[in-house]
């Protein structure tokens, strides 16, 4: 218990630290105009892909270090998948899924599939993360996204923020929140280029709000993610507020200073697609932030491989516009049939997508509960964390 106590303490105290010493980074502590002289400053200290390739680095080296990634468990190929209730739907297949992130630790959601795959040949796999909210995964927007994109040819793995959804092991406010869902990220990310009908050439991620934080996250570290959207999330002046997001110091350091624009930007030259809105903090999109990330993009000759859709009438979430904009960019980037949705106006018909209930789509209850191995309580977790 003492050594528990103590990890705890360490964790508040370098966290108390870094809000006071370090308020750039724990939410919205710059002004717009602070950000814009950040981004401007920023552009003029680099010019060629050699300059930005090492600056990437040491932002790379800055955001495994903050939220000390290294330290996690090793990453094994056993995944003990739970996987239940398994129904077909119109043009798509949706299970419950749980699989081990670390021993006794599970990683819940859902599983989306094709109903007709394409015979002999493998399926893009997608990572489908939600934002901050009640039980988000179990919220139209997640269901029909995963959805569509399964009906669209691809095998999309939608889980849980920690803390929400079936994921109650430990509170959302751990302070390791960070990495504990960044590496339940490349957990869901191993899992599905280990399954025989994934082709891991054609991995993508989106998600939108603090799912927008995981998916420019996971792109940055990880080389395997191939196109990413993060959507209403990328900002140059709001770092997130939460502790999964800006709880740890991924964005100053002694040796790097960054903000989430350029964690975005790491994804080039792979793919990314940039969806803002007039009604949040990615308002300045067109003007501030995606010239930034062209630039990145322009430095690899790889202009036409980023975008963005900027929908200045609309507000925080991923409604259907939204979606439509991803449906289109992820069919040209993974290869997907967006042909299979069929076209309603200015957008997709959703109509054949069916919400199911909350204990419909949950993993545990009282026909499969949660395995006995499973760490119980933040205690349970951080020991084990703190013995590896």
């Amino acid at each position: 218990m003492k050594k528990v106590m103590s990890l705890y303490f360490l964790f508040w105290l370098s966290n108390a630290i870094f809000a006071q010493e370090n308020m750039l980074c724990q939410g919205a502590y710059w002004t717009e105009d602070e950000a814009a002289v950040f981004m401007k400053k920023t552009a003029s200290e680099w010019s060629s892909q050699a300059d930005w390739e090492r600056r990437a680095k040491m932002i790379r080296k800055g955001i495994i270090d903050g939220m000390k990634l290294e330290q996690m468990p090793l990453r094994t190929p056993s995944f003990n998948p739970i996987i239940h209730s398994t129904r077909e739907m119109d043009g798509y297949i949706v299970e419950n899924i749980a699989i081990e992130s670390f021993p006794g630790f599970f990683i819940t959601g859902n599983l989306y599939r094709p109903l007709n795959p394409t015979p002999f040949q493998k399926n893009p796999g997608i990572l489908s993360v939600h934002g901050h909210g009640p039980d988000l995964r179990f919220g139209e927007s997640m269901q029909k996204r995963s959805a569509a994109f399964a009906r669209m040819g691809a095998v999309v793995f939608a889980y849980d923020m920690i803390g929400y959804g079936d994921s109650k092991q430990v509170d959302h406010k751990i302070p390791i929140a960070l990495t504990i869902q960044t590496y339940n990220s490349q957990r869901v990310l191993d899992y599905l280029i280990s399954r025989p009908d994934v082709d891991p050439e054609r991995i993508g991620v989106t998600g939108e709000s603090g799912g927008g934080t995981q998916t420019i996250l996971i792109t940055a570290l990880d080389p395997r993610i191939t196109v990413s959207a993060p959507v209403v999330m990328v900002s140059a002046y709001f770092f997130g507020g939460c502790e999964c997001e800006s709880g740890m110091p991924i964005h100053k350091s002694e040796h790097h200073q960054t903000n989430n624009v350029e964690i975005a930007a790491l994804a080039a030259p792979r793919p990314m697609l940039l969806v803002s809105d007039g009604g949040d903090w990615t308002k300045n999109t067109p003007r501030i932030e995606f010239p930034y990330v062209q630039k990145v993009y322009a430095s690899f000759d790889a202009e036409s491989r980023t975008d963005n859709v900027h929908l200045p009438g609309e507000r925080h979430d991923y409604g259907k516009n939204k979606r439509a904009a991803v449906y289109n960019f992820f069919g040209h980037y993974l290869g997907l049939n967006a042909g299979r949705i069929p076209p309603y106006q200015d957008g997709f018909d959703e109509s054949f997508v069916t919400l199911l209930s909350a204990d419909e789509l949950r993993v545990f209850n009282e026909q499969t509960p949660i395995p006995s191995n499973a760490l119980k309580g933040e205690e349970a977790v951080i020991r084990y964390l703190n013995l590896k």
